[in-house]
């Protein structure tokens, strides 16, 4: 039974493997203190934080999320550690929380490795804290109990520490909030067991969230230990560069060679999954809780299985295999791609040094010195390519296992889950965007999931940048061969990018309104010049749009106003806990604002409303997606740079413009449109009216 904790209540824990659930009303930052018998620390180092995720026994995200999990061993803790404390602290970023009480409570649940929940504490009371203890798990007779203790603290993480007896707190703080805003997130799993038969590393969870024209970061394995991640370029599947090889990669240092070529291993070291012994694959309902491998034959390695990554359901495996797929890719290409930059580089050093004696410039001895070199040279990348092959095919191979077995909220519109769509009764934990690929291959598209709800808006750049970025790209052409609205030949005009990003617009919008129970999503759009209707049809003839949006100025100012009030009237509830208070006509519904031909209509007072929107609406279900020229925006001066700087850019043709900040590559962004002729939109769509009529 699980034990319902009040302010200063103790529990006896049961076990020692533990992991520690966190959910907040809005993004807050996760740690853990390691303290002596009297609570006090030895220094930074008894502190796991977002900058330092991993302490003995100890392993912490590195992300400020509204959810969070800690994995605790307590066996593994030193044996001068008494008290583990859990802290939760507010981040200084842009339109954050500043104040515990300006949303709801936050709770935290201490539960078993299967997810058994242990005990429970919501942390009520907080008001301008933010900064807070919650919970703390300590030694007692040599056995562990867990005390809810909710002490907060007006002056932050600063304060906070140094409360503590942590001399260097401000310090620490700084570094921390560092860390935080360098989106180094990731929801860490429980630890491996100590003395574990083999490695099994777990992998990360959710991705944080992207800034500016940057995806998520990829997710990153939960082992701080370089020779645990020292794979070269042509490893097993995941394998790719170290810290040191990525940033050899970008200054054209030498990589390890790939080693020989072998037998290929589809069992990810950095996912868990189900060992299976000799013989008979077990039965699924044999191993409830993680996914089932098909078991390798004599003669060959296992086959990739969809879901085979960490997870409580079968969603979140598969959302976090995706992942590990991107990982996987963004890795071994940047292991290639460092491998065939020191072969250039060492080519070019190789015939100055044959040539830097005039006596050998001429003559047999310079020819044979620069056809060595060029052996040489062609033998190196020969042998990165075929590694990075291997990894290609590991990849495709998975690929073509995962992408069928993907829910709705994550399958392309061509995927046949889609026929055999039916309204959820909760929304899923995350939603495709789009397809990410890069040019070493083309058939190979890794979806872009972001997480639910929306942390930002998204910006869909309708003008010609879309075409130019990143200059003349033939595999940008093939990507417009493969979308599903059909293109004129040849680059399309103003007209039809204008089309087609709207098009893009209303197929998150229908994705996002499947995505949700009926009744807990609406879409409202504004359309000053009235020339968005065609794109609008599915909308409109759903019932998921009552109308078409009232034109001109007259509409903007509408729209902008009901929302305004939407966000302000619900911020005010949630400050004062007064949610039955809210007006009867009020939409409890989440609201996505497509802003169609952007600025075009909108005054001085629009657009600060607007940008409000963008800022506040979040965090109170108002989610924005433009549809602009980013270029004639710019004709407005700076004012608008705050609202393009916090929209995620996406784009309605293929265009790589979205960087990975791990790696440093430029992933090529494919946006999520149906196949040419498919009624897939409509139909969806008016399932979910059928669904909002039923009773």
């Amino acid at each position: 039974m699980t034990a319902e904790l009040v302010r200063g209540q103790n529990h006896l824990l049961d076990r020692t493997r533990v992991e520690i659930r966190v959910a907040a009303g809005g993004p807050v930052v996760a740690g853990v203190t390691l303290g002596d018998a009297q609570g006090r620390l030895s220094g930074v180092e008894a502190v796991a934080h977002p900058g330092a995720p991993r302490r003995t026994g100890i392993e912490v995200p590195r992300q400020a999320a509204a959810e969070h999990r800690i994995a605790v061993d307590l066996d593994a803790l030193p044996a001068a550690v008494h008290r583990v404390s859990v802290l939760l602290a507010l981040p200084s970023t842009t339109g954050a929380l500043t104040t515990f009480g300006a949303a709801a409570a936050p709770a935290v649940a201490v539960t078993g490795l299967d997810g058994t929940a242990l005990a429970r504490y919501t942390l009520t009371g907080l008001d301008a804290e933010s900064a807070v203890v919650a919970v703390e798990l300590y030694r007692r007779q040599g056995a562990w109990k867990v005390r809810a203790v909710g002490q907060g603290y007006a002056g932050g993480l600063p304060a906070m520490l140094h409360d503590q007896g942590l001399p260097q707190a401000a310090e620490l703080a700084a570094e921390i909030e560092q860390a935080v805003g360098l989106g180094q997130a990731r929801a860490v799993p429980a630890p491996a067991p100590v003395a574990a038969g083999r490695s099994e590393r777990p992998v990360t969870g959710p991705a944080a969230p992207p800034t500016g024209d940057r995806l998520p970061s990829a997710p990153r394995t939960a082992s701080d230990d370089p020779a645990a991640s020292a794979h070269g370029a042509g490893a097993a599947h995941g394998a790719g560069p170290t810290a040191e090889q990525t940033a050899a990669s970008e200054t054209g240092a030498a990589s390890p060679a790939p080693p020989a070529a072998g037998p290929v291993d589809y069992r990810h070291p950095r996912r868990r999954s189900t060992p299976t012994p000799p013989g008979p694959a077990p039965s699924p309902a044999a191993t409830p809780s993680a996914p089932a491998t098909v078991p390798a034959a004599a003669d060959g390695p296992a086959q990739p299985v969809a879901g085979d990554a960490a997870g409580w359901s079968m969603e979140e495996r598969l959302y976090n295999q995706v992942w590990g797929m991107f990982e996987d890719l963004a890795r071994s290409v940047a292991a290639y791609r460092s491998a065939a930059d020191f072969a250039a580089s060492r080519l070019e050093q190789e015939l100055d040094e044959a040539l830097a004696d005039p006596r050998n410039r001429l003559g047999t001895a310079a020819d044979v010195a620069r056809a060595t070199a060029r052996d040489r040279h062609a033998t190196l990348v020969t042998q990165a390519r075929a590694a990075l092959d291997r990894d290609l095919g590991q990849l495709v191979a998975e690929s073509q296992v995962v992408e069928p077995a993907l829910p709705p909220a994550f399958a392309r519109w061509d995927s046949p889950v889609w026929h055999g769509y039916q309204a959820p009764q909760e929304r899923p934990m995350a939603l495709r965007l789009g397809d990410l690929h890069l040019p070493e291959v083309l058939d190979l598209r890794i979806p872009m999931l972001v997480r639910l709800p929306l942390e930002r808006g998204l910006w869909i750049d309708s003008g010609p940048a879309a075409l130019v970025h990143g200059g003349p790209d033939p595999e940008r052409e093939v990507g417009r061969r493969e979308l599903g609205s059909a293109l004129t030949d040849g680059p399309p005009d103003e007209a039809e990018l204008g089309r087609l990003a709207m098009e893009t617009a209303v197929a998150i919008a229908a994705r996002l309104l499947a995505a949700h129970p009926p009744g807990e999503f609406a879409v409202q759009v504004i359309d000053p010049a009235g020339t968005a209707a065609p794109a609008l049809a599915p909308l409109v003839e759903s019932g998921a749009l009552p109308a078409l949006p009232v034109p001109g100025a007259q509409g903007v100012a509408s729209v902008l106003e009901g929302l305004t009030r939407r966000v302000d009237l619900v911020q005010m509830a949630v400050r004062h806990r007064a949610a039955d208070s809210l007006p009867p006509d009020l939409d409890p519904a989440e609201q996505l604002l497509i802003v169609h031909d952007f600025p075009h209509g909108f005054d001085d007072r629009a657009l600060t409303r607007l940008r409000y929107l963008a800022d506040e609406g979040p965090a109170v279900g108002v989610h924005l997606l433009m549809v602009a020229d980013r270029a004639r925006t710019r004709e407005y001066g700076p004012v608008l740079d705050p609202l393009w700087r916090s929209l995620l850019r996406i784009t309605p043709v293929p265009d790589a413009h979205l960087a990975d900040p791990w790696v440093g590559h430029a992933w090529t962004y494919e946006p999520p449109l149906a196949p040419a002729g498919s009624q897939v939109v409509r139909q969806v769509l008016g399932q979910l009216a059928a669904a909002r009529r039923t009773p």
